[in-house]
């Protein structure tokens, strides 16, 4: 299975290529007035990037198509990783209701935003669009994600798209199930999982879910849980994404902190 680096090179290829083939009038066909950019560019980019190439290759065709997009979309780095994995698993989360609202789309332009600058991010977003109208397997996504990309990046993008979800003020059942099919074929243990879902969707024990434990665990075994977590979420884990996302996880860490004080304000532990 080809590398996120591969699958997301393969479009600035593709790019490149239609624009030459713009040029000549080769991409559309004149007697009909069908155009085949789409097509070109998703076949390109199974044959290259695998089942993520596929998808950004035929949504640039798409673009390409109606001449939409100028400049190239990936910056060729952990943070484009990162971010054009984002754009083709938030799709799958936008969609699985059947809806797409606008707080969602909102919340994924906000990140872009940060990361690239109001240009680039409409352009991405614009992308996004076009994603979400596709077909998704989110298990060959998934697992192409999960093989290349490192353990507290994975935990991050799960944060993310909890926080997509929860963006319209309400969490959907199937929105949750999609996240915990992604979470799963990338290769994240149902513990970490639950401990993220549980940021999010509060209940009487959320402070021990976050921490991975049960409220009859001994003091000494929450002390142990909060240290180990405090490494695994450690901000400067995801450094290498960039300084927002790094402020993202911050965010993390600080409800697992506030969820470990508040058990020990409960059980007045020193």
């Amino acid at each position: 299975m080809a590398t996120i680096l591969v699958a997301i090179v393969v479009v600035i290829f593709i790019y490149a290529v239609f624009s030459m083939m713009k040029k000549k009038g080769d991409v559309t066909q004149p007697s009909s007035g069908r155009k085949y950019g789409k097509w070109i560019g998703g076949g390109l980019g199974w044959a290259f990037g695998g089942p993520i190439g596929a998808i950004l290759g035929f949504s640039l065709g798409s673009f390409l198509d109606s001449a939409r997009i100028e400049t190239n979309i990936y910056r060729g780095n952990a943070r484009g990783d990162f971010s054009m994995s984002l754009l083709v698993l938030s799709a799958a989360v936008i969609k699985a209701d059947g809806k797409v609202v606008k707080a969602e789309l909102d919340y994924v332009r906000q990140f872009f935003l940060q990361q690239f600058g109001i240009v680039e991010a409409e352009r991405l977003v614009l992308m996004l669009r076009e994603i979400i109208k596709q077909d998704i397997n989110v298990r060959e996504v998934s697992e192409q994600i999960g093989q290349y990309m490192d353990y507290p990046s994975k935990l991050q993008m799960v944060h993310f798209l909890f926080g997509i979800a929860s963006s319209d003020g309400q969490f959907d059942s199937s929105e949750i199930r999609v996240i915990e099919e992604i979470s799963g074929y990338m290769g994240i243990a149902s513990s970490d999982f639950a401990s993220i879902r549980a940021m999010f969707v509060k209940n009487i024990n959320s402070a021990y879910d976050i921490l991975e434990i049960t409220p009859d665990a001994t003091n000494d075994e929450v002390k142990k849980a909060y240290r180990r977590l405090a490494i695994e979420y450690h901000p400067d884990k995801v450094s290498h994404l960039g300084e927002d996302i790094r402020k993202s996880a911050t965010e993390k860490f600080q409800t697992l902190s506030a969820a470990y004080e508040e058990i020990k304000k409960q059980r007045r532990m020193v």
